[in-house]
């Protein structure tokens, strides 16, 4: 088998990937880079799949996070349509699905994961997409022209927000989620109340506590998803958002330490030498989350992952990965922005009024504030930030007064 070699291999092709190869450009390192990367798009930004890019409000080329030329321009190869299935860490090698090798002197795994699938009878039917790629997305508005009726099983960002999307295309939309509340892993009690309302008011028929027994096919494209307690949801179109897996297996079976994810230490780096994992596959230590090692799923823990492992490949001087997360997410004319992990919160405190549609959720926990979920409030959002950095402990009635400025509080 032949082998090329590069510098610095990168596996995946999506914001982790990309931004890392950016930034070990912009930090004067210019050694060879190459990105394998399994689809065969140069990378684009993958937010606006359940949001503008289904809404058919933004084209491709729109999202897509540098012009085509900008690789080649700054040598880095795009090595595309292609997917790693072995890891050899002694050798420095990894080998695709194409049948070559390729070798490196460091290795950035940043692959995230793919969208965990129903287990029930009927999983693999006609009709039932995923939300993840730009082919995903591409196949689901292939059909919405012969659907009238959408089924969405999981109630977390991407069913949420694809759920506003196909709604205000005029689809009947059911929302199902197991769990007792949308939401449930990422914000509190109050804000899931929230949506919940507004996407029932926008007509959605959204269902909490309800889990998926089988789908089931009809005549020709109708689709019957059936519940576990007896319920049947007729539709032409199922989409399934219930998290990802993490694209872990060959570092894994390479040795790597990892199971939800592949473990990284505070600069990045894996249990194989010289080799890093970075965005949504990579389990890190968060001091936001009371040190606990978890996977942040979002496009600014991917990028900052990268810039870490960039600076530090690039210069050997870099301190430890600690960025505060964020997050956001558009339904409807709802703006929600989030900074900060609400994990393992005690206490919640709305500032403003949620029936005027602006307001924001402070979380405590022992009293410090932890997170801020602000919808169409970007003013708390932004002042909020260093509440969360601090550590802040201000006085209760003071954080829910929504004409006191958050900065005032520090």
């Amino acid at each position: 088998m032949s082998e090329r070699r590069f510098d610095v291999l990168i596996v995946g092709g999506g914001h982790g990937g990309a931004q890392a190869a950016i930034a070990l450009r912009q930090k004067g390192f210019a050694g060879s880079i190459a990105i394998v990367g399994d689809e065969r798009d140069p990378p684009y930004e993958r937010p606006p799949l359940s949001k503008e890019y289904l809404a058919r409000d933004k084209p491709f080329g729109r999202i897509l996070l540098r012009p085509v030329a900008f690789w080649e321009e700054r040598s880095l190869e795009l090595l595309l349509g292609r997917r790693v299935v072995a890891v050899d860490a002694n050798a420095h090698r990894v080998e695709t699905d194409h049948g070559e090798a390729f070798g490196y002197g460091h290795l950035i795994w940043a692959t995230g994961g793919s969208p965990r699938r129903l287990t029930c009878s009927g999983h693999d039917l006609p009709g039932i997409h995923g939300v993840r790629t730009r082919a995903d997305v591409d196949a689901i508005m292939a059909e919405l022209d012969g659907v009238t009726r959408v089924c969405i099983i999981g109630g977390g960002y991407i069913g949420l927000e694809a759920a506003a999307v196909l709604t205000k295309l005029g689809k009947q939309v059911t929302l199902l989620e197991a769990q007792d509340r949308v939401l449930a892993r990422v914000a509190g009690a109050p804000l899931s109340a929230f949506y919940e309302a507004e996407h029932r008011a926008a007509g959605v028929d959204l269902r909490t506590g309800v889990t998926v027994d089988c789908v089931e096919r009809g005549e020709g494209t109708k689709l019957s998803v059936r519940t576990a307690d007896g319920g049947a949801f007729a539709c032409e179109m199922v989409i399934v958002g219930i998290g990802i897996v993490p694209a872990v297996d060959p570092l894994l079976a390479a040795g790597a330490a990892g199971g939800n994810g592949v473990e990284v230490d505070a600069w990045c780096r894996t249990t194989l030498p010289d080799v890093f994992a970075i965005g949504d596959c990579a389990a890190q230590a968060n001091r936001f989350a009371q040190g606990a090692r978890i996977r942040v799923e979002s496009v600014q823990n991917a990028n900052d992952q990268a810039a870490t492992v960039a600076t530090l490949i690039a210069t050997g001087d870099v301190a430890p990965h600690a960025a505060l997360p964020w997050f956001w997410s558009n339904q409807y004319d709802l703006r929600l922005q989030t900074v900060g992990l609400s994990i393992g919160h005690d206490d919640a405190v709305v500032r403003g009024d949620m029936a005027a549609r602006a307001f924001s959720i402070v979380y405590l926990r022992g009293g410090q504030v932890i997170a801020l979920d602000c919808v169409n409030v970007t003013r708390d959002y932004v002042q909020g930030r260093k509440l969360v950095e601090q550590g802040a402990s201000p006085p209760r009635d003071r954080l829910a007064d929504a004409n006191m400025p958050l900065k005032e509080l520090l």
